[in-house]
C-alpha cells in the first residue's frame, strides 16, 4: 500500500503538468476582429478537412454613440458562409449579431464574409467580432461530462485524448494533401517535359524545312 502511495505521489506532479499544458491548448483563441468598410466586403477563411464540427458567433462592435439616447448605435450587417465549392452554409441580413454551426462535408477553404447593410449609416469605427471554433474546440464538454458522468481528471484526460485524435487527423490530412500536390507536380513536370520535346522537334523540323528551301533557291539561282 505504501508503494502505491509513493507511486501516486511521484506521478502527481507530472500529471498536473500535463493537465496544465492541456489547459493551455484547450483555452479558446481570442476572437477575430474584422474592420468592415463602408463599401465592400471583409472575409475570413480557414482550411478545414471534412467531417469537422464548426461553431461561430459574431456580433457588431461600434464606437459611435447615438446623440439622442446616449447608447451605442449599432449598424446592421449581412453575413454569408460558403463551402469550398460555393455552397451557402449560412446567410443572414440586417442583423447585429448571429451564429452558425455546421459539420463540414468538403475539404478546403471555408469562407465567412461580412458587409455593411445598405440601410446602415456610415460609421467611423465599425468592427465585427468573430469567434470561430473548429474540431475539438467546438465540442461541448459539459454535455459530454453530464452524459458519461465523468469529471475532474478523467474529463481532462478525455479532452487530452480528443486533442491527440485531432492532431493525428490533421497530420493524416496534411499527408494526403502533400501526396496530392506531389502527384499534381509530377504530372505537370511530365507535361512540361513533353511540351519541351515537342517544341524542340518543331524547331528542328522548321529549321530543316528552311534549309531545304534555301538549297532549292541557290540551285535555281545557279541555273539562271
Amino acid at each position: 500500500m505504501a508503494e502505491k502511495l509513493d507511486r501516486w505521489t511521484l506521478m502527481t506532479p507530472a500529471l498536473l503538468t500535463l493537465l496544465c499544458s492541456m489547459g493551455f491548448l484547450m483555452t479558446p483563441a481570442t476572437a477575430i476582429w474584422l474592420t468592415i468598410p463602408n463599401t465592400g466586403t471583409k472575409c475570413v477563411s480557414e482550411e478545414i478537412q471534412s467531417n469537422v464540427v464548426v461553431l461561430a458567433d459574431y456580433y457588431v462592435v461600434h464606437d459611435a454613440l447615438d446623440v439622442n439616447h446616449d447608447q451605442p448605435h449599432l449598424p446592421t450587417i449581412s453575413a454569408r458562409v460558403t463551402s469550398p465549392y460555393g455552397n451557402n452554409l449560412h446567410h443572414l441580413e440586417n442583423v447585429t449579431q448571429g451564429q452558425f454551426a455546421f459539420t463540414t462535408t468538403e475539404s478546403g477553404n471555408y469562407l465567412a464574409c461580412f458587409w455593411m447593410d445598405g440601410k446602415s449609416p456610415e460609421a467611423s469605427s465599425f468592427s465585427v467580432s468573430l469567434d470561430w471554433r473548429t474540431g475539438i474546440a467546438a465540442k461541448d464538454w459539459e454535455s459530454v461530462a453530464r452524459k458519461e458522468k465523468i469529471e475532474g481528471v478523467e474529463l481532462e484526460l478525455r479532452k487530452l485524448e480528443g486533442i491527440v485524435d485531432s492532431i493525428r487527423e490533421n497530420l493524416v490530412y496534411l499527408k494526403n494533401r502533400e501526396a496530392e500536390m506531389r502527384e499534381v507536380s509530377e504530372k505537370t513536370n511530365a507535361r512540361v517535359a513533353w511540351f519541351s520535346i515537342m517544341s524542340l522537334g518543331v524547331c528542328i523540323f522548321v529549321s530543316g524545312l528552311q534549309l531545304w528551301h534555301l538549297k532549292r533557291f541557290f540551285r535555281k539561282k545557279k541555273l539562271i
